[in-house]
């Protein structure tokens, strides 16, 4: 009964996880063009999904300690020893995993991402309101007094 049951509950969350995957493809190339209603809307799905999967993953975990099992790997698999489904309770376990995988994988891709952008966005805001004034010497070891130089948005 908790083996159907688990199973049942790996299963549905593949649609979920699958989604989740194509909305972080999605979203690599919205942050590459930079496509800031697109990602709004993408971060909204990735939320609905992201609960969804934690309320699975949950249920998942409370079964297995119901069953006094570690709520791990090695829980399933000393379930799945002793159940009629537990290849197949095995194997989506492992498809499900790969695909959680893959979603981790992408995120941080994109975190780079948004990481690379964050800096050059930075780079260029500090261009545009005249930066820091240049730290030169003068002949004395002190710093030289030099005219501030204007933003570029002053220019």
């Amino acid at each position: 009964m908790h083996d159907t049951n688990l199973l049942q509950l790996i299963t549905d969350d593949f649609a979920p996880a699958q989604h989740l995957l194509e909305l972080l493809q999605t979203e690599s190339l919205a942050l590459h063009g930079r496509d800031m209603p697109l990602l709004e809307e993408i971060l909204a799905q990735k939320q609905a999904l992201i609960i969804l999967l934690e309320q699975h993953g949950r249920k998942r975990s409370e079964i297995l300690a119901s069953l006094n099992l570690p709520t791990n790997r090695n829980g399933l698999e000393q379930l799945a020893s002793h159940s009629s489904v537990g290849q197949e309770l095995l194997a989506q376990s492992d498809v499900l995993t790969d695909l959680l995988a893959q979603c981790q994988a992408a995120n941080a891709n994109n975190g780079q991402s948004i990481l690379v952008q964050q800096a050059a966005t930075a780079n260029q805001l500090k261009i545009l309101t005249g930066g820091e004034p240049p730290a030169l010497y003068d002949a004395r070891g002190s710093t030289a007094r030099l005219a501030k130089p204007r933003p570029l948005s002053q220019a």
